[in-house]
């Protein structure tokens, strides 16, 4: 299994054209704001304070770019559906993220984070679509896990594996993982999941629609 022994914050991107120039692959975080991103990233990374989080829902504004091992990276994209946002600023973040989407190669995996206790949202369903046409590999992450007990998140899970069926057996997502920041449940497969997409070989870049 993959052992994180570095992870250290590279930089911020807010433009492509200041993407890192060591072209390492890449594991995304992807969620709405306020889902857990920056604790799961940190989690991943046994770091208490390392993925940079605001107080502010849907302030960050940037493609966050942590470097692991010295030999891939993690990557967290901005929030998205936070309410209080403007809309103009909504649309440039999903501009950039799709734009992102669209590289291909260096992605090895991306991690759709959604609240357990919540159905996934229009924008989440959006961006799972994003990931299938993009052929993106992407596991559905459920986030905070031990908010619920373990029947109703049984019943979230197999609620979550009916409806999304066709994405697992057919589609980019590669299987749905509960996660808990505080137990550390779901974080040894996460591990092994990751470990096995950047033994891939990695595709080739697929044009927009």
């Amino acid at each position: 299994m993959l052992k994180i022994t570095t992870a250290e914050f590279l930089q911020g991107v807010s433009d492509l054209r200041q993407l890192p120039k060591n072209e390492l692959r890449e594991v995304l975080f992807i969620g709405r704001s306020n889902v857990g991103k920056s604790s799961l990233l940190n989690k991943m990374c046994n770091r208490k304070n390392l993925a940079r989080s605001s107080s502010t829902p849907g302030k960050t504004r940037e493609i966050n770019y942590y470097i692991i091992n010295n030999a891939f990276y993690f990557v967290d994209l901005p929030g998205y559906g936070y309410a209080k946002v403007p809309e103009q600023m909504r649309a440039g973040w999903k501009r950039l993220i799709e734009d992102f989407l669209k590289r291909g190669g260096p992605i090895a995996l991306a991690m759709q984070l959604i609240d357990s206790r919540q159905e996934p949202t229009p924008l989440d369903l959006m961006m799972m679509d994003w990931l299938d046409y993009y052929e993106v590999p992407y596991l559905l992450v459920l986030t905070k896990a031990d908010k619920l007990p373990v029947s109703k998140l049984t019943k979230q899970l197999e609620g979550y594996r009916s409806r999304f069926n066709s994405q697992l057996s057919e589609g980019c997502c590669r299987g749905i993982v509960p996660f808990s920041i505080v137990t550390g449940d779901g974080r040894s497969e996460l591990l092994k999941l990751i470990e096995d997409h950047l033994n891939h070989a990695p595709k080739q870049k697929k044009e927009a629609i």
